[in-house]
């Protein structure tokens, strides 16, 4: 069975295991999803699975779209992700729900995370700052040296340095799934997901490490 899910975050909440601890859950509105398309390694050059999640309008989808979906009778999908998995494990119009989870077993889930604007370097790279006496008053959240004046004489490329944080695509290993319920498409996961509520994810068997 393909191991692999787009879903929306729904928010966190907390959960109590049979031995009365709080644990802290993630839900995810987890499909159905639907397989969109297989891609071979003779015919693409790559192994992979490419699921659709999220029914939509059809005026609000591309010509193109709307087309590539109606080759296998599906509704109009408003999200497309691929899965790099052995193509056998699905055939294009197969539906995949949260069953193909189970409780007590470990994913990967891959999110955006919230973006925070232009930040500085304490925020974004944890600098301490400079001194907060001796009249620093304007050096306390400031970076520091660049460089030296005479060898290299210029910035090295790479410098961490004040700019956009956030909205980077980030992956949170290994959480266990804790919860699964078919009725409402709902998994919950231990642990905290990247990104906002509503934020779309990908769920996907854990890697072994």
């Amino acid at each position: 069975m393909l191991k692999g899910l787009i879903g929306k975050k729904i928010g966190m909440t907390q959960i109590f295991d049979e031995t009365g601890a709080a644990v802290p859950v993630t839900l995810i509105e987890a499909g159905p999803c639907y397989v969109t398309q297989v891609r071979l390694p003779e015919k693409e050059g790559y192994a992979a699975v490419q699921l659709g999640f999220a029914e939509a309008k059809p005026k609000r989808l591309t010509s193109g779209q709307l087309g590539h979906l109606k080759k296998n009778e599906l509704p109009p999908l408003r999200f497309l992700r691929e899965f790099r998995v052995k193509p056998e494990d699905a055939k294009a119009g197969d539906k995949v729900t949260v069953e193909a989870f189970g409780v007590g077993e470990h994913v990967d889930v891959i999110g955006t995370s919230k973006g925070k604007g232009f930040a500085g370097v304490v925020k974004r790279y944890h600098f301490r700052g400079g001194p907060k006496s001796h009249g620093a008053s304007d050096r306390l959240r400031a970076p520091g040296s660049s460089s030296s004046t005479t060898t290299p004489g210029r910035v090295y490329k790479g410098s961490r340095r004040a700019g956009h944080m956030g909205h980077d695509r980030v992956t949170a290993q290994g959480l266990k799934v804790v919860l699964v319920d078919a009725e409402r498409n709902l998994l919950g996961v231990r642990g905290a997901v990247p990104g906002p509520k509503g934020g779309l994810v990908m769920i996907h068997e854990a890697r072994k490490q």
